[in-house]
């Protein structure tokens, strides 16, 4: 049952929950793949429990390790914790990134020009990229008259609500590729054997069918994409909610009754553009492995690595803001508030 945003902070406790028992579990398999790809391939000194529990333990261990250092960047409010840690790694990993391309210029593996071509169509998508971020839908928000202190009445007022084009950020692209790594871990775990059983045979073409570039891979990771990008939303946004709120607060859409009209009127809207949003994230995500299988070029000024990049530097920049504007109004306000003694 999906905790509903009106259980408060139990409810973000259920959701915690299951989010490290999962982390836990695919942790889990993908250590025991990668111990047994290392086995198969003949790069460990010993094969049976001695390297088994001390090699899945320790990757085990990293990795909630590192979802514990997530969630407490997370908590001390300078971004998502667990993006911003995906984000250092992309970024460590981007100057070897371009000197592999200029080693594959002077080797002539690649065109200059091509090379020329794809920085410019990375600077583009980079700019959508920040534009469809930015994006906002508006929604016109009037507060009928109020009656303050004394006779005063204060006229009309007009607000709107703003709600963006992409609420899930770069969450539904996180999950989707790490749940697809699952097969991959899978075909790690039963090896390259010469004489594989009937079950081992189904695993590793699984695993072959479902690697990066592949057209199942492709479908999948994309419908992926899209389910996470509506579940994530349902989490954050709640229609009724809003609409009761703004009921309570005497507030209304205009041309829209209060109460229930107000909320199918926000739950289209937010459809609509969970669909954009959805749309947008599958193409960028799904964009460097098609021109990939297309020209058989290696292009990484895409996908998944850069949405994270942009959305993180976003993300950190808004909440710097949001910290220097709450304390900038704190020092005018012990400056305005008389000295107490």
């Amino acid at each position: 049952m999906k905790p509903s945003k009106k259980e408060g902070e139990a409810g973000r406790r259920k959701l915690n929950k299951y989010t490290r028992q999962g982390t836990l579990a695919l942790a889990l398999v993908q250590s025991l793949g990668m111990c047994a790809g290392l086995i198969s391939q003949n790069l460990t000194l010993s094969t049976g429990l001695t390297f088994y529990i001390p090699a899945v333990t320790s990757l085990v261990a990293g990795a909630m390790f590192l979802m514990w250092l997530g969630e407490q960047i997370t908590e001390r409010g300078v971004g998502n914790g667990i993006s911003m840690l995906i984000f250092a790694s992309i970024v460590a990993g981007t100057p070897g990134m371009i000197s592999q391309s200029i080693e594959q210029v002077n080797q002539g593996q690649m065109n200059l020009i091509v090379l020329f071509i794809f920085v410019l169509l990375g600077i583009a998508v980079t700019a959508g990229i920040v534009y469809i971020e930015r994006a906002q839908r508006r929604v016109p928000v009037n507060y009928a008259q109020k009656q303050q202190q004394g006779r005063k009445i204060y006229a009309q007022q007009q607000s709107h609500l703003p709600l963006k084009l992409n609420m899930a950020g770069v969450i539904p692209a996180i999950f989707a590729s790490s749940l697809l790594l699952f097969p991959a871990s899978l075909g790690q775990w039963v090896g390259q054997s010469t004489d594989p059983t009937f079950v081992q045979k189904i695993l590793q073409n699984m695993a072959l069918v479902l690697s990066p570039g592949q057209p199942l891979y492709l479908v999948l990771f994309g419908a992926m994409i899209i389910f996470f990008c509506y579940f994530y939303t349902a989490l954050v946004f709640s229609p009724r909610e809003v609409a009761e709120n703004l009921k309570r607060s005497g507030a209304y859409i205009p041309g829209i009754r209060p109460g229930q009209q107000t909320q199918r009127y926000l739950d289209h809207v937010l459809n609509r553009l969970t669909f954009i949003g959805a749309m947008y994230m599958t193409v960028i995500c799904l964009m460097p492995m098609v021109v990939q299988s297309s020209f058989g070029v290696p292009f990484q000024l895409g996908g998944t690595s850069l949405l994270i990049m942009v959305v993180v530097v976003m993300d950190f920049i808004s909440q710097i803001q949001a910290h220097l504007m709450t304390h900038q109004y704190h020092d005018q306000t012990l400056i305005q508030s008389p000295t107490q003694p």
